[in-house]
């Protein structure tokens, strides 16, 4: 008859996790981390099957999840229709679908050691990267918070994650289980009386943790104005605060030279008026609106001067039969005329912020979104690349579009760089920062540069480096001036994309199978 788990066994994988998801930001404590997945790793290779090493894996997924996505929470404090308290429910019932990934691991990971004779370490590595991948797609995905983020370092320089070009971040995922691997080598070594060894174990993850390793510069040739204009969340959908909420970031915009050619990128949420033409007059003639697209494009136009080129967030509707159908978020691209130059609509959208699934289902029960209104938005084809002259190739991930490794640029029609701008005010002060630790492991990826804007922070400058250039903190207003980095050459990830971290699993599970078949003889 099975023994029932003990209470040792049902807590401390969970409070391993919770402990682990202090390893991302804004408290960047990674040597946790490595102690809590060392000690996973441990659990796991201790389990009596493969159920209980899933079991672990869960569990200790459960608590990673639940403090790492626990900024979520705050998004329900803006939300009339459902209570704030449902905000930490929804965090825990996520957290308790993402924590299968996990447990997949483990348990690919004790089959491999037990059956197929892999040593167990590499072997988790492999696991963890193939379940990190899974996740970022599965169910339309959510790739937030991989743990390769615990290796970004500091503002001025990328650290671990340097190696980001030649692995992806799923492979420097497979990288700090690997490197918590050998302070699991460490702990055992030391208990064994063996000083040498355990010293040695413990100094390899110091030491690739905190190389020095810094961007290397240089110089762009387009100019930029960015504009955080600090709009809060509880002001950003009252129509009363509509045109103090443009002269707002229209003061922060306005050229100090009309005659210089410059790019001006606002965020996400930053227009309340509709900006394509074709619209009824029905549609903008009513009291939230306080403008037709004519008129709100030629007043941008004035703004951003006549050698302006505008890329900001809004919103487009979709008409059928004169009926509102949906919306799109998208980035329009506006002139110093007042004319359209192009945009972008955003492909991965997030369920219950911009649609209800199973709204049928779903909305008879009292369940709404988190953004206010009732039409759910429409999916965009995916990445793409506008060629703007002398504005440079423009790529597009609006806000959380950018966690998605791997599908951020349109590989045929490479960009000079890659534009994010986003709404965080829903966030707290745990989702901005690890927001743009993802947006910075992009850059690095890619070798792109990438520009966010952002309603209330963190909006920055990132060059291809990861190195954020230049910043504004959250609850602040402010603007960047100067010139966008230079994009490095097609990296091996921007060349492979996924298929790299893919490739880095199946060789470490080749690694860890040879590893143990030599230790038996």
């Amino acid at each position: 008859m099975p023994r029932f788990p003990s209470s040792r066994t049902l807590l401390l994988p969970p409070l391993l996790g919770a402990a682990a998801a202090t390893g991302f930001q804004p408290l960047a404590l990674w040597p946790v981390t490595l102690a809590a997945l060392a000690l996973l790793v441990h659990l796991v290779e201790r389990a009596p099957g493969q159920w209980r090493a899933a079991a672990i894996g869960w569990l200790f997924g459960l608590g990673l999840f639940t403090v790492g996505n626990g900024w979520i929470a705050t998004a329900f404090t803006y939300q009339a229709k459902m209570p704030a308290w449902l905000g930490w429910i929804a965090v825990v019932l996520l957290a308790l679908y993402l924590a299968v990934f996990p447990a997949l691991a483990a348990m690919l990971a004790w089959i491999a050691a037990r059956r197929w004779k892999a040593a167990l370490v590499p072997a988790f590595a492999a696991s963890w990267i193939l379940a990190e991948w899974l996740r970022s797609w599965a169910f339309t995905g959510f790739a937030w918070n991989p743990l390769g983020m615990v290796t970004l370092g500091g503002f001025a320089r990328p650290g671990l994650a340097a190696a980001a070009p030649w692995l992806g971040t799923y492979a420097l995922s497979g990288l700090v289980v690997l490197l918590a691997g050998y302070w699991l080598f460490a702990w055992r070594a030391l208990a064994k009386g063996q000083r040498l060894a355990g010293a040695a174990y413990a100094i390899i993850p110091l030491a690739a943790f905190l190389l020095p390793i810094g961007g290397h510069g240089g110089l762009g040739h387009v100019p930029y104005t960015l504009v955080q204009p600090n709009i809060g969340q509880d002001e950003i959908n009252d129509p009363r605060q509509f045109e103090a909420q443009f002269r707002r970031i229209a003061g922060l915009s306005l050229a100090a030279d009309p005659a210089r050619k410059r790019l001006v990128l606002w965020p996400e949420s930053a227009v309340p008026d509709y900006l394509r033409p074709g619209y009824d007059r029905y549609w903008y003639e009513d009291t939230t609106y306080a403008a037709d697209p004519d008129v709100a494009r030629a007043r941008i136009g004035r703004v951003i001067g006549p050698q302006g080129l505008l890329l900001t967030g809004a919103v487009d509707l979709e008409l059928k039969r004169r009926q509102v159908v949906g919306a799109w978020n998208v980035i329009t691209a506006i002139d110093g005329n007042g004319a359209i130059r192009g945009g972008y609509a955003k492909a991965h959208l997030v369920p219950y912020g911009e649609y209800l699934p199973m709204r049928g289902l779903l909305e008879p029960l009292g369940l709404s979104r988190l953004v206010a209104g009732s039409l759910d938005f429409l999916a965009g084809p995916g990445p793409r690349t506008l060629d703007f002259g002398p504005y440079g190739k423009a790529g597009f991930q609006i806000c959380y579009e950018i966690i998605f490794s791997g599908q951020v640029v349109d590989r045929a029609h490479r960009p000079d760089y890659i534009f994010n701008p986003s709404n965080d005010g829903w966030f707290g002060s745990w989702g901005p920062p690890q927001h743009l630790a993802q947006a910075r492991m992009r850059a690095i990826e890619e070798g792109l540069p990438v520009l966010r804007s952002t309603t209330t922070g963190i909006s920055a400058v990132i060059d291809a480096d990861g190195v954020v250039r230049q910043h504004v903190g959250r609850n602040l207003a402010g603007r960047l001036d100067g010139m966008v980095p230079p994009a490095h050459a097609p990296t091996l990830f921007a060349r492979l994309g996924n298929v790299l971290p893919l490739g880095w699993a199946a060789i470490l599970l080749l690694i860890g199978v040879v590893a143990r078949r030599r230790r038996v003889r």
